[in-house]
């Protein structure tokens, strides 16, 4: 390292801890954001052609890029074809080097590289070109040759990078990854994309465990019940040893209510002297519940919806038969 360098680095090391490691760290954030906002302001009917061009595609779309931009590219690649649009990540040199079989006319290419003059990337232009292969390019440069060899070019302009030295790739990789989730959570949309269409990519892990369950596979079947005349002792014992957080309230064999810890609670918090009160006093008169056939996916969007941690389960016709916890299928 040279004399200038190391001034350099001096500087940089005494900005560091004057600003403080984790101020550092904020203005990362900070710089990022803004420059992901600036990004999210210029959207528009060029982002729309894309989606367009995306959805129309019979084949598969072909991302490439180099170093880091290919690192972000791979991860596109998995993002669109785990949410239903295939795709798959080719690397320019190799492309140029036998990979581009791997390409048909049905294709579409998603080319990555914030300069826009990355000279592997360019070097496919004419192969895709007589491919018949439109070009989709997500630069930084409207002016670059790939922008302006691409059938629709989206900007990913920023002012600097987030390094010390306006050097080494960070928000401008950030900027093209969340272009690309962009471009797959709009696709998602426009197909209607469904968590039970997701669970088909997902089989694996506590993901897919909750997005091919269903509700009947999970539930407890065996719950505590109370009747409504149950004085709050004995709703108490009940909740206790269910081990559930609650109670169900049934007479004649009919779902009255549901009583939870924090309907206990706020019984006995609103109270002062609650040593009469009766589960009907201070049950849930309208408990949420879902279908034993669903899949709990649809019952983990119900219970963070609603913000509760339970549902009741009913068959088709309406009869309590358990209940879910949203842990269940973890």
């Amino acid at each position: 390292m040279n004399a200038a360098a190391n001034v350099v680095a001096s500087e940089v090391s005494a900005l560091i801890t004057q600003r403080g490691i984790a101020e550092t760290a904020r203005q990362v954030f900070r710089e990022q954001a803004a420059a992901l906002s600036s990004t999210a302001d210029r959207l528009g009917e060029d982002f729309e052609r894309a989606v367009q061009l995306m959805r129309g595609s019979k084949g598969r779309v072909i991302i490439s890029g180099m170093g880091k931009s290919g690192i972000i590219g791979r991860k596109i690649a998995a993002t669109l074809s785990s949410t239903g649009t295939p795709s798959f990540f080719v690397h320019p040199g190799e492309a140029y080097h036998g990979d581009l079989g791997m390409i048909t006319k049905d294709d579409l290419a998603l080319l990555l590289s914030y300069s826009g003059e990355t000279e592997e990337v360019i070097r496919l232009i004419p192969s895709l070109r007589s491919f018949g292969v439109p070009i989709i390019a997500i630069a930084g440069k409207a002016q670059s040759t790939l922008a302006r060899n691409a059938n629709v070019f989206l900007d990913i302009h920023i002012d600097r990078e987030s390094c010390p030295h306006n050097l080494a790739p960070t928000t401008s990789t950030t900027a093209t990854l969340v272009m690309g989730d962009a471009l797959a959570v709009a696709l998602m949309q426009l197909k209607n994309f469904r968590p039970q269409d997701f669970a088909v990519f997902h089989p694996g892990g506590s993901l897919g465990r909750r997005l091919l369950t269903r509700v009947s596979d999970v539930m407890h079947k065996q719950y505590p019940v109370n009747h409504p005349n149950d004085g709050i002792r004995e709703v108490i014992t009940a909740v206790t040893r269910g081990r559930l957080g609650l109670t169900i309230v049934m007479e004649d064999g009919c779902l009255q209510g549901i009583i939870t810890d924090g309907d206990l609670r706020r019984a006995i918090y609103a109270n002062a002297d609650f040593s009469g009160l009766t589960a009907a006093d201070f049950m849930s008169r309208a408990p949420l519940s879902i279908v034993d056939t669903e899949m709990f996916a649809e019952a983990e969007v119900i219970m963070n919806k609603a913000k509760v941690n339970s549902l009741l389960v009913t068959d088709v016709n309406r009869q309590v038969v358990g209940v879910l916890k949203i842990f269940d299928a973890m």
